[in-house]
């Protein structure tokens, strides 16, 4: 039972990292560093560092802003979907509570969700600025707000 609602929440942070990057170990950072346990610091020190969960809250930041930018290359660009593949794949693993061959097919898990949210975001992001004439700005927020809303319900998830 837990592992599936693990392989659920794996493919959550999968589809968050196609959304926004760095929005997807930005939560999973925040939350791990809470109240880490020492198994947990041992697997993954530089999530449950609260050094790291404050910069990657400003990578997040920064991104959500240079989002709206004309001059940001497309998500399915492959550097960027690169970046969303590995994001998707690290913060999958990181879910599973279980620290030995789980953690493989749970990385698996957030890095094809990564790559299938990446496509439809694009096509949602491009319907809303092409054909329903929304300006980039206001369809970028609309996307933040959903991506904050899926962070949030996420790390509800994990404790």
């Amino acid at each position: 039972m837990r592992t599936n609602n693990e392989l659920w929440t794996a493919a959550g942070f999968g589809v968050l990292a196609g959304m926004r990057s760095m929005t997807a170990p930005a939560f999973l950072a925040r939350e791990l560093s809470r109240k880490p346990t020492r198994a947990l610091k041992r697997a993954l020190p530089g999530l449950t560092s609260r050094k790291v969960s404050q910069r990657l809250g400003l990578l997040a930041l920064g991104e959500l802003v240079g989002d709206k930018s004309p001059k940001t290359p497309a998500r399915t660009a492959l550097p960027v979907l690169t970046g969303r593949i590995l994001s998707g794949a690290i913060t999958g693993a990181a879910v599973s509570r279980k620290r030995k061959g789980a953690k493989l097919g749970f990385a698996l898990v957030g890095a094809a969700a990564a790559i299938a949210s990446s496509y439809v975001f694009y096509g949602f992001r491009r319907l809303l600025t092409q054909k329903l004439r929304v300006p980039n700005v206001a369809a970028g927020l609309v996307e933040d707000g959903l991506a904050l809303a899926l962070g949030s319900r996420l790390t509800r998830a994990l404790r």
